[in-house]
């Protein structure tokens, strides 16, 4: 399967599994867990180790964020008030969806539209959209720092737009709902807020730097012929 296929077939399946999520309770995000974990295996399977311990850091960086952010801070909140077993496993699939989107447009212009397109919602936040969002325009000149300093800027421009559209959606369908300000603070935040995915590019960058640690740890000690030996 080619770049594009995944650059269109994360995004929908995303989408499709957002709104199935609307239609169930517990048991029924319990499955729609299970299936996206195999979803996101299958999507796994045929990458290198490096990648694939990338995309894996980056479900376990993002599970912690979650869990700080929406059940212990209460930024946002779940249509359940819980962390769906779907969302751990979507991030990777979310992933994997912004890497094939720099494998199908030109990492320049992938990078422009990211930085264009992430200001520009931050300048609305803070004059013409509906709620004011001063917390979302707290967070844009971090992901612009990164598109414009980062050898990755292509991958975290091609994530910011994959959660970018995400997020516009998850929350028109009410899938969850960002708080009006952000505890504790009292800072104004969007719903969406634009800078969102700022914290994304850390669950990024996080996991970019540690995947090639974990994957020289797992060679670092091999089985040949029953025993364990230095490589």
């Amino acid at each position: 399967m080619t770049p594009r296929f995944y650059a269109a077939a994360g995004p929908a399946y995303l989408a499709a599994l957002l709104a199935a999520d609307t239609q169930v309770g517990y048991g029924g995000q319990l499955a729609l867990g299970g299936l996206t974990w195999i979803v996101l295996a299958v999507a796994l399977r045929p990458l290198a180790p490096l990648a694939r311990a990338q995309a894996l850091g980056v479900v376990a960086f993002a599970t912690i964020g979650e869990v700080t952010g929406s059940l212990v801070w209460g930024v946002y909140h779940y249509r359940l008030h819980n962390l769906p077993l779907f969302i751990p496993p979507a991030h990777g699939v979310v992933y994997l969806s912004g890497v094939a989107l720099t494998r199908v447009v030109p990492a320049r212009r992938l990078v422009a539209v990211a930085a264009a397109g992430s200001v520009a919602w931050a300048l609305a936040g803070l004059t013409v959209l509906p709620r004011l969002d001063v917390g979302g325009a707290i967070g844009v000149p971090l992901l612009c720092l990164f598109l414009w300093r980062s050898r990755a800027r292509a991958t975290y421009a091609g994530v910011f737009l994959v959660v970018g559209a995400l997020e516009l959606y998850g929350t028109s369908i009410g899938t969850w709902r960002w708080a009006r300000t952000i505890p504790g603070l009292g800072i104004a935040d969007g719903n969406p807020p634009s800078g969102v995915a700022s914290g994304y590019v850390w669950f990024d960058v996080m996991a970019l730097l540690l995947a090639p640690t974990l994957v020289a740890a797992t060679r670092w000690r091999a089985p040949l012929h029953g025993r364990t030996v230095e490589t």
